[in-house]
């Protein structure tokens, strides 16, 4: 794909050449007016190895590039970064040239000294980042041998090296040679990226400065990202033009959304995936029968008309069941693992009774004392399924359970359950969401230390299962890792550390002035340049 640079007007004189050079964007300069739209949250970091949430990642894309990334368009992989790469060492090694021209913010250069200093920072034990974290069994190291030069060196060869290559690229300069990179330094709010816009995070939202560059011609001067939970005020805000964009309109807004000559909904694939994750380590459910027992007492056809509105045998659903951690559409999973769509409580209590559990006034014991399940929620996941919590609830309380419930905040989720430490909990109702790398093996490996299971919310273990990760780790060929990810997902369904429930597809609204706004999958903002609104 070919992109435009920053040219001169002529109409605008030796002025605009000058402020194209320094990178400097304004709006006398561009064509475009200011754009505001609507998140259900403000990201909590800029700092791209802090992202915890799909706001970090979305507003990231906005102020960094990734050293590699796959198009939206056609799914080519492509650098703005790099002007050519080849592999070295036997496959150990990854070789890049840097493009010419390029800069940060601060208006100094882009080398193969900053490729290397993100490298380094990532793999510094004292940059206490789970995403840096995960590429720490990926990356060994990163020499530059010239400014436009570096050769990042990896732990192993890999079949798909360049996707092991897709993490934003930090300014060295920014960090004065340290390497630890703490979650409260003050770049996680003022940060200085090389990307289309510069950020800047406030107290009540973000604004986004257009910043043109060699490698980046945005037309949008100005973008501001607003925070507001409620979907009917988006909704309602967005058809006054009090906005131009809402990042997600949950399913029951849609139709209004639809009906407006002056709206359009937008398709946003965030290859995500809902779940009830299960504590296997904690009273009843450490037995498997049990496990097994709740995946047939859930009624997921009935959970998903009470909470999304998706009515029985509706066409071109919103809401797909799956069987295993991958959506449908993915080349990894196994169409041979069926989905249980309804419950059956017959073959529930058969399980429950083998597992060893009493049913004594209609309600299930394990070893003389009533089954409780402590049930939280990501408090989030009400906007898209409203009242998930309680219907979750009510199907295991009629199913003979008694049940608490309460919902976890986007903090403690990122602090506590991503961390593996929510162990109070027995059921977790979250939502995962991937790139076109669907990597799940820190979902569900043995935790060790910082290297490996950086996301296992329960702290799950198996040896089949992490004997499955390896083979995928070791796949040569996409033939050998997507075999590996089949058995994984037949292993996970039996097993069951998660209850997986359904895929929910995520669809933006934007006013129809907004031109050209191509929509990448998981990151959003990835062709940003080619947005126009006048």
């Amino acid at each position: 794909m070919n992109r435009p640079t920053p040219a001169q007007n002529p109409s605008s004189g030796t002025k605009r050449g000058v402020l194209v050079a320094l990178g400097i964007a304004s709006a006398a300069m561009l064509a475009g007016a200011p754009l505001s739209f609507y998140e259900e949250q403000l990201p909590g970091t800029l700092n791209p190895l802090y992202a915890s949430s799909m706001a970090d990642y979305r507003a990231q894309e906005l102020v960094f590039d990734r050293l590699f990334f796959h198009s939206a368009i056609d799914n080519r992989m492509m650098s703005r970064l790099v002007e050519k790469s080849e592999l070295a060492d036997g496959g150990k090694s990854y070789k890049i040239t840097l493009k010419q021209g390029l800069k940060w913010h601060s208006g100094t250069a882009v080398t193969s000294k900053d490729v290397c200093f993100t490298v380094t920072a990532m793999l510094d034990p004292g940059t206490t980042s789970p995403i840096a974290e995960g590429y720490r069994g990926v990356l060994a190291g990163c020499d530059a041998t010239t400014p436009q030069v570096a050769t990042i060196r990896f732990t192993k060869v890999f079949h798909n090296p360049q996707e092991r290559l897709m993490f934003s690229l930090l300014p060295a300069e920014k960090f004065a040679g340290k390497t630890a990179i703490v979650p409260d330094d003050d770049f996680s709010q003022h940060p200085i990226g090389s990307g289309p816009f510069k950020g800047n995070k406030g107290r009540r939202g973000v604004t986004f400065e257009a910043y043109a560059n060699a490698h980046h011609a945005p037309t949008i001067p100005q973008m501001s990202l607003q925070e507001v939970q409620d979907p009917l005020v988006q909704v309602k805000t967005l058809q006054s033009n009090g906005v131009q964009g809402i990042i997600a309109v949950p399913p029951p807004y849609r139709p209004d959304v639809s009906a407006s000559d002056d709206l359009q909904l937008k398709s946003y694939d965030l290859r995500s995936w809902w779940f009830i994750g299960v504590n296997t380590k904690k009273g009843a459910l450490v037995e498997k029968k049990v496990r097994q027992a709740l995946d047939l007492v859930l009624d997921r056809s009935d959970l998903r008309q009470l909470t999304v509105g998706v009515k029985p045998g509706e066409q071109n659903s919103p809401c797909e069941f799956i069987s295993g951690p991958f959506v449908q559409s993915s080349p990894f999973y196994n169409r041979q693992v069926a989905v249980k769509e309804k419950s059956d409580r017959a073959a529930a209590s058969k399980l429950l009774t083998e597992a060893g559990l009493t049913q004594i006034g209609g309600r299930w014991h394990y070893k003389g004392a009533p089954v409780t399940l402590n049930i939280g929620m990501m408090a989030s996941l009400d906007v898209e399924a409203p009242d998930l919590l309680t219907q979750v609830g009510n199907q295991l309380s009629a199913a003979g359970f008694d049940r608490q419930e309460s919902k976890v905040s986007a903090d403690d989720w990122a602090r506590k359950v991503v961390t593996g430490k929510a162990t109070e909990f027995d059921l977790l109702i979250g939502k995962w969401s991937f790139g076109l790398v669907e990597e799940v093996n820190d979902l569900f490996q043995t935790r060790s230390g910082t290297t490996t299971g950086a996301r296992n919310v329960f702290n799950y273990s198996s040896s089949s299962a992490d004997q499955l990760m390896v083979e995928y780790n070791q796949a040569r060929t996409d033939t050998a890792a997507y075999d590996a990810y089949h058995k994984l997902h037949a292993t996970l369904a039996d097993d069951l550390p998660y209850l997986f429930l359904w895929k929910l597809d995520t669809k933006s609204a934007w006013r129809t002035e907004v031109r050209g706004n191509v929509i990448a999958p998981f990151n959003y903002w990835t062709e940003v340049d080619g947005w126009k609104y006048q």
